[in-house]
């Protein structure tokens, strides 16, 4: 039974992040997740309203308040 190319990626993506995967054991539980959870929950309620935006710049300008109270940037409006 040979390796398949996803078996063959699947090794390869554990390898290659070998070091971030044991970071989360090493911790043993000093850190919650819930916080990563929160943002990401956050951003993507804020890409699912931002659909029909025409350019990734326009979403990517929709997160900057949703996250972390980041301040918007100068150029969020420009006009002619």
């Amino acid at each position: 039974m040979g390796d398949t190319a996803e078996r063959c990626h699947q090794r390869w993506m554990l390898r290659a992040h070998r070091a971030l995967l044991l970071n989360g054991f090493r911790a043993k539980g000093q850190f919650s997740s819930g916080v990563v959870e929160g943002f990401n929950t956050k951003a993507k309620l804020t890409s699912g309203k931002s659909f029909g935006f025409r350019t990734y710049h326009g979403a990517e300008t929709a997160l900057y308040p949703v996250l972390g109270a980041l301040p918007e940037p100068a150029f969020t409006h420009k006009f002619c």
